[in-house]
Formats: structure tokens, C-alpha cells, sequence
């Protein structure tokens, strides 16, 4: 970024507020403009490395640095990280697993869905897509199940039938 053009306008300014004082006023300014471009181009330095840090808590993960090229600031963006695709490892071919029961309903469920925004850091996310995936579940049935165990203690209610029949054995199936 060229900073003489604002150097430049500054200087014009202070010329055109000096002639207001007469000679001796214009004279001074002519002599002072000289000293006070480098504390201009200093200043105009420090205001945008302010708002660039401003906007770099706005971008976070992502940043904004302004660096020094020659006497000419330099802007450097530095965007968020994409996580990569999920990509699962060949594994050796084996039977195929039953698929995942779908996550239960929420108590007195009547059919409506919300939204909601969930931030997570990266690697946590990453760990959540894995997992979905392992499953054979998406990211939100995944979350879901995951928020409903965390609500029921470990309880699942719902269509899916899963609790012990009167000699203590595990039962696991659907009702109809």
C-alpha cells in the first residue's frame, strides 16, 4: 500500500493552513513538512496495524499482519485453515456391519426440528466426523444421538427398543 498519497494530502494541509498566518507561517511549514513526513507515514503505520488487529479478532483463526516492505506497508492475509475431507483408511474387507440404529427422538417429540449454530475447534469437528462416519451416521444424526445419551444419562428412548427382559438379557431391536 502506497502511503504518499496521504502524506502528500497531509502536507497540502497543513501549506493551506500555514497561508492563513502569513509568510512567516508558510515559510515554517514549508520547514516542517520535511521532519513531519516520516512521523506522518509513522502514525498512518500505526493506525492500520490497530485496525488490522481489529479485524484479525473479527477473522480468528484466520489473521491480517501488516508488514514493512521497503518504507511501503504491506498487507498479509492469513485465512482459517479448511479441514480436510474425511478419508477413511483401507481397511481389510469385512462383513458388512448392520447399520446404525437412527438417533432416538427427544421427549414429547412432535415432529419439529430446530436449528442451531454448534462452533467447534477444528480438531474437535474432525473427531465428530469420524466418528459419524465410523458409524455409518451423518455429522448431525451423529450429534443428536450424541446430545440425547448426554441428556438421558446413557438411556435410549425412542422407536428403538433397548433394555434387559426379565432373566437380565440385552435386548436390542425395533418396536413396532
Amino acid at each position: 500500500m502506497d502511503l504518499t498519497p496521504y502524506v502528500d494530502t497531509l502536507r497540502r494541509e497543513l501549506a493551506v493552513a500555514a497561508t492563513a498566518g502569513g509568510d512567516d507561517a508558510r515559510a515554517l511549514a514549508e520547514r516542517l513538512t520535511a521532519p513531519l513526513e516520516s512521523a506522518a507515514r509513522l502514525t498512518l503505520l500505526d493506525a492500520l496495524s490497530a485496525a488490522m488487529g481489529e479485524v484479525t479478532r473479527e477473522l480468528a483463526p484466520g489473521s491480517v499482519d501488516v508488514r514493512l516492505r521497503g518504507s511501503e506497508p504491506e498487507f498479509v492475509v492469513t485465512a482459517p485453515h479448511a479441514p480436510e475431507p474425511f478419508r477413511k483408511a483401507r481397511e481389510p474387507v469385512a462383513a458388512p456391519a448392520a447399520p446404525a440404529p437412527p438417533p432416538p427422538p427427544a421427549e414429547a417429540d412432535d415432529g419439529t426440528m430446530a436449528r442451531i449454530n454448534l462452533r467447534l475447534p477444528a480438531q474437535l469437528k474432525t473427531r465428530t466426523e469420524e466418528a459419524a462416519a465410523a458409524e455409518g451416521l451423518s455429522v448431525n444424526a451423529w450429534l443428536v444421538r450424541a446430545v440425547s445419551l448426554a441428556l438421558d444419562g446413557g438411556e435410549r428412548a425412542g422407536p428403538q427398543g433397548h433394555g434387559k427382559d426379565p432373566a437380565g438379557r440385552s435386548l436390542t431391536g425395533w418396536v413396532h
